[in-house]
């Protein structure tokens, strides 16, 4: 089949995810033409060869806290240029292409795309969760009124696809509206971490990782913990700052240093949260501010007794969650995940489906 996958530019985290997938589908001999926006395209055209960038949303921070005006206000200027630049790109690549079906991971162009040429969409993302599950009281606690913005706007964002998958960590009830189109499977590991499975171990470091340069307390917070070795990432920098060693990011480096942590210190993005699951480092989770979704993720990974969640890095709480480490490592070694096998059985059987009803359909039209 030939199929336009579509991946939401913000941040790496869908460009890593989306990776994985799109390596399955070219392996079973699918055709892929990947449409893209932000850092992400440079990363996705490193590895493919079709690959056509496009202008997508961003999101602006401070101090670890999503700006909910500034971004409004960036993306709402930004608007006209990237609906024009766009629809360029879409007539000019994606409509030669004639796909079979469509893929999304959050974008919005590849499933317009969709829905105007009446093609079948799938949606292959972790954000529907929000509004195709039924979350539990203690995810929304203090947090309802974001909780019910990230649902709405989920909810609007690909309403109507054929299929949902959703990838997770944690399992809550699928809505009973939503069961017939939506599948839960775990989450996308990159090959460098099914690899990395067999040789993880508990070293002597906390590996920190940040997505916010933003975080200006993060180095002295880490200082007043003097007994223990922490490696960050997410900095953008080389530097040693006392017991803290800041890397420049490197995927083998990276892989390598998460596989002999500790434990690990992150956001509440779902990447580095399904990785450090899967190689069983208890977590210390402190979710960007105003992104329920980051939340969401944090709040399950301590209902697990994955680790802990917390409002920032704060000396005191880490130092008493790395003291519970060994009870967080007993939960998470209880976590079964046979890479990404699931994923990929129930993929191929939609796609398959898709084929099938459109060789009837061919078939009833000669």
């Amino acid at each position: 089949m030939r199929i336009l996958y579509g991946v939401v530019g913000e941040g790496m985290g869908h460009a890593t995810r989306s990776k994985v997938v799109c390596e399955h589908l070219l392996a079973r001999g699918h055709d892929v033409k990947i449409v893209v926006s932000g850092r992400a395209h440079g990363m996705l055209s490193k590895a493919f060869s079709d690959v056509v960038e496009i202008k997508g949303l961003t999101i602006r921070y401070v101090d670890n806290r999503m700006d909910r005006d500034g971004t409004l206000a960036r993306n709402v200027l930004a608007a006209p240029g990237m609906l024009a630049k766009n629809v360029g790109a879409y007539f000019e690549t994606v409509s030669k292409f004639r796909p079979d079906a469509v893929i999304s991971d959050f974008d919005s162009f590849a499933y317009l795309f969709a829905k105007r040429h009446g093609l079948p969409v799938v949606s292959i993302d972790n954000q529907q969760i929000v509004s195709r599950c039924k979350i539990a009281k203690f995810a929304k606690a203090g947090a309802k009124v974001d909780y019910q913005l990230t649902k709405a706007f989920v909810r609007a964002k690909l309403p109507g696809c054929d299929h949902y998958v959703v990838t997770t960590f944690f399992e809550p009830p699928i809505r009973r509206k939503c069961e017939g189109d939506t599948t839960l499977v775990p989450p996308i590991l990159r090959r460098e971490i099914l690899d990395a499975k067999k040789r993880a171990r508990p070293g002597d470091h906390v590996l920190v990782y940040q997505t916010s340069e933003s975080d200006t307390k993060l180095l002295d917070e880490l200082q007043r913990i003097r007994d223990q070795k922490f490696i960050v990432y997410g900095l953008r920098r080389n530097a040693q700052r006392g017991n803290a060693t800041l890397k420049e990011f490197s995927e083998s480096g990276f892989v390598e240093d998460l596989a002999a942590a500790k434990a690990v210190v992150c956001n509440g993005g779902l990447s580095l949260i399904g990785e450090a699951v899967y190689l069983g480092k208890p977590i210390f989770s402190v979710p960007v501010r105003n992104q329920y979704e980051q939340v969401l993720n944090a709040r399950y990974v301590e209902h697990l007794g994955y680790g802990l969640e917390a409002p920032q890095i704060e000396a005191d709480l880490l130092r008493a969650f790395l003291a519970e480490a060994p009870k967080f490592g007993a939960r998470l070694a209880k976590h079964k995940q046979d890479g990404n096998r699931e994923l990929f059985g129930f993929v191929d059987k939609l796609l398959e489906r898709f084929a099938h009803k459109a060789k009837r359909l061919k078939e009833r039209s000669v």
